[in-house]
């Protein structure tokens, strides 16, 4: 296909991680055909990830709450519902002085199709296999190979499918240099010199089937501080407290980072790290891209389809049982999690930085 001058409209609104996967098919367009204008329509809450890519032309950013988070609350429905038709009528407006001639449709719900749709006449394509009906909006349909697994693999078939060669170049995080001083002055302000070794610890995730016990990473924390490796918990606002949590524990100080560094500035956090060790989660995948080692805690997910991508890493998760991968969001038992290790952890971290066992 020719895109040689083309306009070209991503839609991939969340999550963190779904969208992480997504930047190396922009890259590689951007690459591949550098005078086409690309856009992208994501929620608010990402849109900063995106803003410091030059990749990317232009930012739509939405604001439809969620449905599938665990504090959206009873009336969760009936806000996305009506957040949903006042996003479709101001991307109208916007659209029509804006038209693209490609619409990329890598979310593949129905509410997507409805996003597409808003954007004008443009050639709308997606997956053959997307859910919700999606393929009826679609006018071009990407047949999916079964022996495809990874999401990042599953993207990369629009790369293929629009003739766009992919390179190891294309996967990166855009980090701009006035996030990285943002990081150094925050880092600094903790006593935290340039010379001293950093890990990245996600400890949170959206779902409560995920969580490691907060006393484990006190314990890892500990553990690695005695060695000369400083835990940098990092996180939302929200996540603020329950890391407090975890501070409380430990015998060392603790470096919160949650809330005090926006999405933008996490890239810069990230790429001043070691490395990554964390929950399945947005961040997991974000220290992929950038290219920094993983040690990710795997339980009720699936590694091979949602696992870090494209670099060296450990998947730590209890192989005995046989409810792994169950992609329940709630459960009792929560074997999966308790049974991981501390020492396991540990040993891992010290692998893959070198410090051997």
């Amino acid at each position: 296909m020719n895109l040689a001058g083309k306009k070209i409209l991503v839609i991939k609104p969340s999550s963190l991680g779904d969208i992480v996967h997504t930047l190396p098919v922009v890259h590689a367009l951007r690459r591949s055909h550098p005078d086409c204008r690309i856009g992208w329509i994501v929620q608010q809450g990402f849109a900063g990830l995106l803003e410091q890519d030059r990749s990317i032309d232009r930012v739509y950013p939405i604001d439809i709450p969620s449905t599938s988070d665990p504090r959206a609350g009873r009336l969760a429905y009936l806000r996305a519902f009506t957040a949903t038709v006042a996003t479709l009528r101001a991307l109208r407006r916007i659209f029509r002085q804006e038209r693209y001639d490609l619409i990329l449709d890598l979310h593949a719900s129905f509410r997507s199709g409805l996003l597409g749709m808003a954007a004008g006449r443009g050639q709308r394509i997606g997956f053959a296999d997307a859910r919700e009906g999606n393929t009826l909006f679609q006018n071009q349909r990407i047949p999916v190979p079964e022996e495809t697994v990874h999401a990042v693999d599953k993207n990369l078939l629009f790369c293929r499918h629009l003739g766009c060669a992919v390179a190891g170049e294309d996967f990166f995080l855009a980090c701009d240099e006035g996030q990285q001083a943002r990081v150094e002055r925050f880092l600094a302000d903790q006593d935290i010199g340039a010379d001293d070794l950093l890990v990245y610890a996600g400890p949170t995730a959206r779902w409560q089937t995920k969580f490691w016990p907060a006393r484990r990473w006190a314990q890892l924390a500990d553990t690695l501080a005695g060695e000369g490796v400083r835990l940098v918990f990092a996180g939302s606002n929200a996540d603020r407290e329950y890391i407090a949590s975890v501070g409380a524990m430990m015998r060392t100080p603790v470096l919160n980072a949650a809330g005090r560094l926006d999405l933008a500035a996490a890239v810069a956090l990230i790429r001043r790290c070691a490395l990554y060790v964390g929950l399945d989660t947005g961040p997991m995948h974000m220290a992929a891209m950038a290219g920094r080692p993983v040690v990710a805690l795997f339980g009720p997910t699936h590694p091979e389809r949602v696992g870090p991508y494209g670099v060296v890493h450990r998947i730590i998760r209890v192989e005995t049982l046989d409810c792994l991968a169950c992609r329940r969001r709630q459960c009792a038992g929560m074997q999966c999690m308790e049974g991981i290790r501390v020492e396991e952890v540990a040993a891992a971290v010290r692998e893959l930085l070198g410090h051997g066992s």
